[in-house]
């Protein structure tokens, strides 16, 4: 395989000459799991691990190798390899890490476009939309909805959930699917580039795993039922893998996302609420919170019915919640500078003593 049907490209090639890395092994990493890695090269797929001093210098989870990164390694044999270094990203995809707040969570690195996809059934969610949007355009990748298990819905309930869609979210690509009676799949097939990263996004039981299966023709990835008990999808993808298909497009599939907490620094809700940016510069007070100040162009939007007051509240909350992690981060790295500075007094109070 050569390292172009992987999605390797000029950009990647320049950045390898320019910095003498032919001499090493080139690959794309496939797998993930527990700093263990699987990288796929020209010579074919190895498992790997990242250098002591990658893992010694790393300051957070962004500086470790993710599912679609490009690095370079050494083969010690016909299995077992050491990376060395990844790749300048194009992408990547992060949400906030659960349970660790301030820390963020590599989804997967170097993606172009971003199918993210929703049940026409008790999944179907327009504010959890709204979050994966953010993570998204933060990236950035392009998003494409793909509203699944249409079969579900009778012609008009699936005219009245696309008409709710469209409504709170312009100028995003949307493909409403059926994985029984294969209604869109001619769309979503012609979405497919060859060359280019795809993920796919969701809760567990949307039917991501389905729809690979279905656009590779065989089971690569196994699928289970809803749990009965809970009414929920029950995990099926593990880990994040690369697959390639015979057409030459790269998709990643991803495990159920059950939280996406925003880790944005960047301009992902800036996109995401694009009309309520634009009608912010209509309001009275530059640092208008759009809350409560009078002449708050928003808050007037909101109250004639020009911007939905359930999509006005999760800009809101999400707003909040961008604040508190940024807060954490600011906080975190304080109390690093502290303890960094104690340390170099501690090993320099031990040289003078001579311990």
């Amino acid at each position: 395989m050569k390292l172009e049907e992987l999605g390797f490209d000029d950009h990647l090639g320049q950045f390898r000459a320019e910095h003498h890395l032919t001499g090493f092994e080139t690959g794309r990493v496939i797998t993930e799991h527990k700093e263990r890695y699987n990288v796929l090269t020209e010579k074919g797929e190895f498992e790997a691990e990242i250098t002591g001093n990658m893992r010694f210098t790393a300051e957070n989870r962004l500086d470790y190798p993710a599912v679609g990164d490009w690095v370079t390694l050494t083969v010690y044999d016909d299995s077992f390899a050491i990376i060395h270094q990844i790749f300048p990203r194009k992408s990547v995809l992060v949400r906030q890490a659960v349970g660790r707040f301030g820390d963020k969570q590599v989804i997967a690195a170097n993606i172009d476009f971003a199918f993210i996809v929703q049940s026409a059934d008790r999944d179907f969610n327009i504010n959890r939309l709204e979050r994966y949007l953010t993570i998204c355009y933060a990236a950035p990748i392009r998003p494409i909805i793909i509203l699944s298990k249409t079969d579900l819905l009778s012609g008009e309930g699936l005219s009245e959930l696309v008409a709710r869609l469209n409504q709170r979210i312009a100028d995003t690509q949307l493909i409403p699917l059926s994985n029984q009676t294969m209604n869109g799949y001619n769309t979503l097939l012609s979405a497919l580039v060859k060359g280019k990263t795809y993920c796919f996004l969701g809760s567990s039981g949307v039917g991501k795993s389905t729809i690979i299966n279905n656009l590779a023709g065989q089971e690569l990835i196994k699928t289970n039922n809803i749990s009965f008990s809970t009414g929920k999808g029950k995990h099926t993808t593990s880990r994040r893998e690369l697959i390639i298909l015979s057409n030459g497009s790269i998709l990643i599939d991803t495990p159920g996302l059950r939280e996406v907490g925003i880790a944005d620094t960047s301009d992902g809700l800036e996109s995401t609420f694009e009309n309520i940016y634009n009608l912010s510069t209509q309001c009275r007070f530059n640092n208008c919170t759009h809350t409560r100040e009078k002449g708050c162009a928003i808050l007037e939007a909101v109250e004639k019915g020009v911007i939905s007051r359930e999509s006005y509240n999760n800009y809101l909350k999400m707003v909040r919640e961008r604040a508190r992690f940024n807060t954490s981060v600011a906080e975190k790295r304080k109390k690093d500078k502290v303890f960094g500075k104690m340390c170099k007094e501690a090993v320099k109070y031990r040289k003078q003593k001579k311990f």
